[in-house]
């Protein structure tokens, strides 16, 4: 049983208490209690996403418009569909011109402009699939993939590094010159090899924490805009990028 979060004396927001219940974790507990807390959350639910995830899309194109009419868009890991609607709603992505192009293991429902895989994105013929109904050179690649948590959080770190540099070769292989390129990762060290591999091939690369990402989280966001094609693996090559600064932003909303 839960709470009803309203207004209590003097105008201050109450906030909602989750009661204990039998069969539920306390782990579960806290996640309803937090959900039901969240400001993304209630926004997404009266403006229509379908998660609060949508808003990190927004925020961080707000700052960097990676995203613009007529530009070709690769969702990864687009369940529920969240970064899906904001990309058709930024392309102007319509059934008659199908711009995006979308793809989870999980079931998602259709959306207007989208043409939609339901296929695990590591499965051997995925990227060609995706290429076909692309139909041309993407524009953007977005990448919102992450593991299933294990509760290791090393672990975690580590399998969902790996989704991201598979995301990273197959957004080499798709782009245009000029193109874009955002993923996910959690911290812990090994996404700096990913950082590596897109200075070789981008002007300039970003470490993103937008605002609704939840602050306890793990997760950052890694932007590459600029396409130069794929770098040659020199080690030369590498140790100039390393030296290279990415931007690490100080978000203010």
């Amino acid at each position: 049983m839960t709470g009803i979060k309203g207004k209590g004396p003097g105008g201050r927001e109450l906030t909602v208490k989750v009661k204990t219940s039998r069969g539920r974790t306390a782990s579960s507990q806290r996640w309803l209690e937090r959900q039901l807390n969240d400001p993304y959350v209630a926004r997404s639910k009266r403006e229509g996403y379908r998660s609060r995830a949508a808003y990190k899309l927004i925020e961080i194109d707000d700052k960097h418009h990676i995203l613009a009419p007529g530009m070709r868009v690769v969702d990864l890991g687009s369940a529920p569909g969240g970064w899906c609607q904001v990309a058709v709603d930024r392309v102007k992505s319509t059934d008659e011109r199908k711009l995006v192009v979308a793809i989870d293991y999980l079931e998602m429902d259709q959306l207007p402009g989208v043409i939609l895989f339901q296929k695990d994105f590591l499965d051997e013929d995925a990227p060609g699939l995706l290429k076909d109904a692309l139909g041309g050179p993407a524009d953007v690649v977005l990448s919102d993939m992450a593991a299933p948590t294990t509760g290791h959080q090393q672990t975690d770190h580590l399998r969902t590094t790996y989704l991201s540099e598979v995301a990273v070769d197959f957004a080499l292989d798709v782009l245009k010159p000029g193109g874009h390129f955002l993923t996910k990762v959690f911290r812990g060290g090994a996404e700096n090899q990913v950082l590596q591999t897109l200075k070789r091939s981008f002007a300039s690369t970003y470490h993103i924490k937008p605002p609704a990402s939840r602050a306890g989280s793990v997760e950052l966001f890694l932007l590459a805009k600029g396409f130069k094609g794929r770098a040659k693996l020199d080690p030369r090559d590498q140790a100039a990028a390393e030296d290279e600064g990415d931007e690490q932003e100080s978000w203010r909303p």
